[in-house]
């Protein structure tokens, strides 16, 4: 990750790897040192509350890391599972304002969402989004005012753009991850490997029993090793017969070619 001007870059080709490797967690017995503690048995709890303690330090510098984001603009892959059916992916413009909160996406791909947009500032427009769509609209369209929780907009995600970008990605898995911690009902796995050629930490946190608390049953995310902000989440569901064995995939979003503090204007988001 380098600095130009005070901007961080991520510019790497996309191209997601998916090749990782894990330390497995939860067998009741720890690798000791040679001649410490030869043959001591150490309950699973304790390693499986390890490693989530683990996972948390690294998203809990992550959150202080955040605190220097005034804003960022990079391209946002996304993917979700809508009422059973896994929707194509989509490709878009991704920028974002820390203060006040704001959002612009402008879509890619797929082809037939090209040219859609959706801009949001917190405390502007009776906090309504302002959106041009061939999806809501059923054609492009100049912008109109959707409230964030319309049922057109739901209609194509599971989340809302309140719920949108890294800040929120580190505060969800905070708050998820320490609630697994406390439950005592699941196991983490961390591991290093790259993602879009990024040095990574891989976080692989999986429920043992389902419980109301439990979002999903795994959930796996990419750190930037330097920043540890996440740059990739995935989380699926819990494995069914007849699907994949690690569980359907629910939703997965990636980062590509951040671009931290280049000075975003209001008039970028105020559509």
């Amino acid at each position: 990750m380098k600095s130009h001007g005070g901007v961080w870059l991520f510019s790497q080709t996309i191209i997601p790897i998916f090749m990782v490797g894990s330390l497995l967690f939860g067998n009741g017995v720890a690798q000791t040192a040679h001649g410490q503690g030869k043959g001591k048995v150490i309950p699973a709890a304790n390693t499986e509350r390890a490693a989530l303690d683990e996972a948390l330090a690294h998203l809990h510098e992550a959150r202080r890391n955040f605190t220097a984001v005034k804003d960022y603009a990079c391209t946002l892959v996304s993917q979700e599972r809508v009422r059973g059916k896994l929707e194509e992916q989509n490709v878009m413009q991704f920028k974002m304002k820390t203060e006040p909160f704001s959002v612009h996406m402008r879509w890619l791909a797929p082809k037939k969402s090209a040219g859609q947009e959706v801009a949001f500032i917190l405390g502007k427009n009776n906090n309504k989004m302002r959106v041009k769509s061939n999806v809501i609209g059923g054609k492009l369209i100049g912008f109109i005012s959707i409230d964030p929780n319309d049922p057109r907009v739901l209609q194509h995600s599971n989340h809302n753009i309140l719920e949108a970008g890294i800040g929120n990605m580190i505060e969800q898995n905070i708050r998820h991850w320490d609630l697994a911690r406390r439950v005592g009902k699941s196991k983490a796995a961390l591991s290093e490997t790259k993602f879009n050629g990024r040095d990574c930490i891989r976080i692989e946190v999986t429920a043992k029993e389902r419980t109301p608390q439990c979002y999903c049953y795994r959930s796996v995310i990419f750190l930037e090793k330097n920043s540890k902000f996440p740059i990739r989440l995935e989380n699926y569901d819990w494995p069914r017969e007849g699907g994949a064995r690690g569980g359907d995939l629910i939703e997965a979003f990636s980062y590509y070619n951040l671009e931290f503090n280049r000075g975003l204007k209001d008039a970028e988001f105020n559509k």
